[in-house]
Protein backbone atom coordinates (compact mmCIF):
# COMPACT_ATOMS: atom_id res chain seq x y z
CA UNK A 1 0.00 0.00 0.00
CA UNK A 2 1.30 3.54 -0.94
CA UNK A 3 1.80 6.37 1.92
CA UNK A 4 -0.09 8.61 0.34
CA UNK A 5 -1.94 10.60 1.99
CA UNK A 6 -4.02 8.09 4.03
CA UNK A 7 -5.70 11.37 4.99
CA UNK A 8 -5.87 12.18 1.59
CA UNK A 9 -8.01 9.50 -0.09
CA UNK A 10 -9.60 9.04 3.42
CA UNK A 11 -11.26 12.30 3.35
CA UNK A 12 -11.98 11.91 -0.56
CA UNK A 13 -13.79 8.50 0.96
CA UNK A 14 -15.72 10.05 3.62
CA UNK A 15 -16.48 13.12 1.16
CA UNK A 16 -17.95 9.93 -1.23
CA UNK A 17 -19.95 8.01 0.87
CA UNK A 18 -21.48 11.31 2.57
CA UNK A 19 -22.64 11.89 -0.76
CA UNK A 20 -24.31 8.31 -0.55
CA UNK A 21 -25.63 9.08 2.46
CA UNK A 22 -27.86 12.13 1.75
CA UNK A 23 -29.17 9.73 -0.98
CA UNK A 24 -30.32 7.15 1.10
CA UNK A 25 -31.70 9.61 3.50
CA UNK A 26 -33.85 10.54 0.83
CA UNK A 27 -35.34 7.23 -0.12
CA UNK A 28 -37.63 5.77 2.00
CA UNK A 29 -36.51 2.07 0.70
CA UNK A 30 -34.14 1.01 -1.98
CA UNK A 31 -35.46 1.41 -5.43
CA UNK A 32 -35.49 -1.76 -6.77
CA UNK A 33 -32.43 -3.20 -8.74
CA UNK A 34 -30.50 -0.34 -6.84
CA UNK A 35 -28.70 -2.36 -3.99
CA UNK A 36 -26.79 -5.51 -3.91
CA UNK A 37 -29.29 -8.28 -4.13
CA UNK A 38 -32.23 -6.42 -5.44
CA UNK A 39 -31.17 -7.32 -9.41
CA UNK A 40 -31.56 -10.74 -10.86
CA UNK A 41 -28.02 -11.34 -12.09
CA UNK A 42 -28.33 -13.85 -15.76
CA UNK A 43 -26.39 -16.60 -16.08
CA UNK A 44 -24.55 -14.35 -19.61
CA UNK A 45 -23.52 -11.31 -19.16
CA UNK A 46 -21.00 -9.24 -20.67
CA UNK A 47 -17.87 -8.51 -19.28
CA UNK A 48 -15.77 -5.05 -18.87
CA UNK A 49 -12.46 -6.05 -18.19
CA UNK A 50 -10.31 -3.34 -16.82
CA UNK A 51 -6.35 -4.02 -14.97
CA UNK A 52 -7.80 -3.40 -11.33
CA UNK A 53 -10.57 -4.68 -9.87
CA UNK A 54 -13.14 -1.54 -10.17
CA UNK A 55 -16.15 -2.52 -8.66
CA UNK A 56 -17.20 -4.48 -5.36
CA UNK A 57 -20.75 -5.32 -4.28
CA UNK A 58 -22.93 -2.43 -3.31
CA UNK A 59 -20.76 0.08 -3.98
CA UNK A 60 -20.57 2.20 -7.11
CA UNK A 61 -17.88 3.88 -9.75
CA UNK A 62 -18.62 5.66 -12.73
CA UNK A 63 -16.91 4.51 -16.13
CA UNK A 64 -16.04 6.43 -19.70
CA UNK A 65 -16.87 4.27 -22.26
CA UNK A 66 -14.80 5.20 -25.33
CA UNK A 67 -13.70 1.83 -27.14
CA UNK A 68 -15.83 0.90 -30.21
CA UNK A 69 -16.53 -2.75 -28.91
CA UNK A 70 -17.59 -1.62 -25.59
CA UNK A 71 -19.44 1.12 -26.68
CA UNK A 72 -21.24 -1.61 -28.46
CA UNK A 73 -21.64 -3.45 -25.09
CA UNK A 74 -23.62 -0.32 -23.38
CA UNK A 75 -25.67 0.09 -26.19
CA UNK A 76 -27.12 -3.48 -26.00
CA UNK A 77 -26.76 -3.64 -22.23
CA UNK A 78 -29.31 0.00 -22.09
CA UNK A 79 -31.53 -1.90 -24.16
CA UNK A 80 -31.43 -4.81 -22.05
CA UNK A 81 -31.63 -5.92 -18.06
CA UNK A 82 -28.22 -3.08 -17.66
CA UNK A 83 -25.95 -5.30 -16.52
CA UNK A 84 -22.38 -5.64 -16.90
CA UNK A 85 -19.68 -7.76 -15.38
CA UNK A 86 -16.36 -6.32 -14.15
CA UNK A 87 -13.15 -8.38 -14.85
CA UNK A 88 -9.62 -7.80 -13.69
CA UNK A 89 -7.25 -8.66 -16.29
CA UNK A 90 -4.49 -10.70 -15.21
CA UNK A 91 -0.35 -9.91 -15.68
CA UNK A 92 0.72 -9.34 -19.26
CA UNK A 93 -2.50 -8.71 -20.52
CA UNK A 94 -1.01 -6.01 -22.67
CA UNK A 95 0.26 -8.37 -25.25
CA UNK A 96 -3.26 -9.18 -26.77
CA UNK A 97 -4.93 -6.28 -25.30
CA UNK A 98 -6.89 -5.37 -28.36
CA UNK A 99 -8.17 -9.39 -28.30
CA UNK A 100 -9.31 -11.40 -25.44
CA UNK A 101 -6.28 -11.52 -23.05
CA UNK A 102 -7.01 -13.80 -19.62
CA UNK A 103 -8.93 -12.21 -16.81
CA UNK A 104 -9.35 -13.30 -13.14
CA UNK A 105 -12.48 -16.09 -12.75
CA UNK A 106 -13.89 -13.72 -9.69
CA UNK A 107 -15.47 -10.43 -10.82
CA UNK A 108 -18.35 -8.18 -9.90
CA UNK A 109 -21.31 -7.56 -11.48
CA UNK A 110 -23.07 -3.94 -11.98
CA UNK A 111 -26.01 -2.59 -12.72
CA UNK A 112 -25.94 0.87 -14.83
CA UNK A 113 -27.93 2.96 -12.58
CA UNK A 114 -26.85 6.67 -14.84
CA UNK A 115 -25.77 6.94 -18.24
CA UNK A 116 -24.63 10.30 -20.48
CA UNK A 117 -24.18 9.50 -24.68
CA UNK A 118 -22.02 11.68 -25.69
CA UNK A 119 -22.48 13.12 -29.62
CA UNK A 120 -19.72 10.75 -30.58
CA UNK A 121 -21.06 7.60 -29.63
CA UNK A 122 -19.16 7.45 -26.03
CA UNK A 123 -20.46 6.97 -22.96
CA UNK A 124 -20.18 7.93 -19.14
CA UNK A 125 -21.86 5.46 -16.99
CA UNK A 126 -22.36 5.00 -13.48
CA UNK A 127 -22.27 1.44 -12.04
CA UNK A 128 -23.51 -0.06 -9.00
CA UNK A 129 -22.22 -3.11 -8.08
CA UNK A 130 -24.65 -5.80 -7.04
CA UNK A 131 -23.18 -9.37 -6.81
CA UNK A 132 -19.53 -11.01 -7.35
CA UNK A 133 -19.70 -13.41 -9.84
CA UNK A 134 -17.73 -16.46 -10.70
CA UNK A 135 -17.13 -17.33 -14.63
CA UNK A 136 -17.15 -20.58 -15.36
CA UNK A 137 -16.36 -20.41 -19.52
CA UNK A 138 -16.64 -17.09 -22.17
CA UNK A 139 -19.02 -16.95 -25.03
CA UNK A 140 -17.26 -16.11 -28.26
CA UNK A 141 -19.93 -14.69 -30.39
CA UNK A 142 -19.53 -10.77 -29.64
CA UNK A 143 -16.92 -8.34 -30.37
CA UNK A 144 -16.94 -7.80 -26.60
CA UNK A 145 -16.79 -10.21 -24.02
CA UNK A 146 -19.57 -12.47 -22.93
CA UNK A 147 -19.11 -15.25 -20.13
CA UNK A 148 -20.84 -17.46 -18.27
CA UNK A 149 -21.19 -16.97 -14.67
CA UNK A 150 -22.11 -18.06 -11.36
CA UNK A 151 -23.50 -15.43 -8.90
CA UNK A 152 -21.48 -16.04 -5.34
CA UNK A 153 -23.57 -14.62 -2.63
CA UNK A 154 -21.99 -12.67 0.50
CA UNK A 155 -24.26 -13.53 3.21
CA UNK A 156 -23.77 -13.07 6.79
CA UNK A 157 -25.43 -14.04 10.04
CA UNK A 158 -26.77 -11.75 12.75
CA UNK A 159 -23.08 -12.81 14.89
CA UNK A 160 -21.30 -11.81 11.65
CA UNK A 161 -23.18 -8.50 10.87
CA UNK A 162 -22.89 -7.36 14.84
CA UNK A 163 -18.72 -8.19 13.98
CA UNK A 164 -19.01 -6.61 10.57
CA UNK A 165 -20.40 -3.18 12.39
CA UNK A 166 -17.46 -3.40 15.26
CA UNK A 167 -14.80 -3.83 12.17
CA UNK A 168 -16.94 -0.73 10.33
CA UNK A 169 -16.53 1.65 13.30
CA UNK A 170 -12.53 0.56 14.04
CA UNK A 171 -12.09 1.56 9.61
CA UNK A 172 -13.82 4.56 10.18
CA UNK A 173 -11.57 5.12 13.06
CA UNK A 174 -8.46 4.48 10.49
CA UNK A 175 -9.34 7.05 7.98
CA UNK A 176 -10.68 9.68 9.95
CA UNK A 177 -8.44 12.71 10.76
CA UNK A 178 -9.21 13.13 14.50
CA UNK A 179 -10.44 16.35 15.54
CA UNK A 180 -11.58 17.55 11.70
CA UNK A 181 -15.29 16.80 12.79
CA UNK A 182 -15.61 14.35 9.35
CA UNK A 183 -17.19 10.93 9.86
CA UNK A 184 -19.36 8.41 7.55
CA UNK A 185 -22.88 8.66 7.77
CA UNK A 186 -24.13 6.30 10.20
CA UNK A 187 -27.38 5.24 8.09
CA UNK A 188 -25.05 3.63 4.84
CA UNK A 189 -24.93 0.06 5.05
CA UNK A 190 -21.79 -1.41 6.88
CA UNK A 191 -20.96 -3.39 3.84
CA UNK A 192 -21.30 -0.85 1.49
CA UNK A 193 -19.11 1.17 3.46
CA UNK A 194 -16.47 -1.84 3.80
CA UNK A 195 -16.92 -2.13 0.15
CA UNK A 196 -16.51 1.22 -1.12
CA UNK A 197 -13.02 1.58 1.15
CA UNK A 198 -11.76 -1.81 -0.56
CA UNK A 199 -12.92 -0.25 -4.11
CA UNK A 200 -10.87 3.15 -3.68
CA UNK A 201 -8.09 2.60 -1.33
CA UNK A 202 -4.72 2.98 -2.47
CA UNK A 203 -3.29 -0.37 -2.93
CA UNK A 204 -1.59 -2.56 -5.94
CA UNK A 205 -4.23 -4.72 -8.51
CA UNK A 206 -3.30 -7.55 -7.30
CA UNK A 207 -4.09 -6.88 -3.74
CA UNK A 208 -7.59 -5.18 -4.58
CA UNK A 209 -8.24 -8.41 -6.56
CA UNK A 210 -7.41 -10.62 -3.32
CA UNK A 211 -9.74 -8.33 -1.19
CA UNK A 212 -12.98 -8.77 -3.66
CA UNK A 213 -12.00 -12.66 -3.73
CA UNK A 214 -12.58 -12.45 0.11
CA UNK A 215 -15.58 -14.54 0.75
CA UNK A 216 -17.58 -11.45 2.46
CA UNK A 217 -17.77 -8.05 3.73
CA UNK A 218 -16.36 -9.03 7.44
CA UNK A 219 -13.40 -10.62 6.00
CA UNK A 220 -12.65 -8.03 3.73
CA UNK A 221 -12.96 -5.66 6.60
CA UNK A 222 -10.45 -7.36 8.69
CA UNK A 223 -7.98 -7.37 6.24
CA UNK A 224 -8.64 -3.56 5.19
CA UNK A 225 -7.45 -2.87 8.74
CA UNK A 226 -4.29 -5.28 8.57
CA UNK A 227 -3.28 -2.82 5.24
CA UNK A 228 -4.31 0.52 6.87
CA UNK A 229 -2.41 -0.31 10.41
CA UNK A 230 0.34 -1.48 8.39
CA UNK A 231 0.40 1.66 6.58
CA UNK A 232 0.64 3.60 9.61
CA UNK A 233 -1.03 6.77 10.76
CA UNK A 234 -2.12 9.56 8.46
CA UNK A 235 0.24 12.56 8.72
CA UNK A 236 -0.39 15.08 10.68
Amino acid sequence: MTSLGKLAWGAWIISLLAGSGTAWAQRDSPAPGQRQGAAVVPSVIPIFPLEDATLFPGASHPFHIFEPRYREMIADALKGDRIIGMATLKPGYEADYDGRPPIFAIGCAGLITDVEELPDGRFNVMLQGIAKFRISREDPSRRYRLAHIEVMPETLGDRGMEALGAERRRLEALVTKPGSGSSIPPGIPDEEVVNTLAQYVPVDPPERQTLLELKDALARAQALIKLLEAAGPPPR
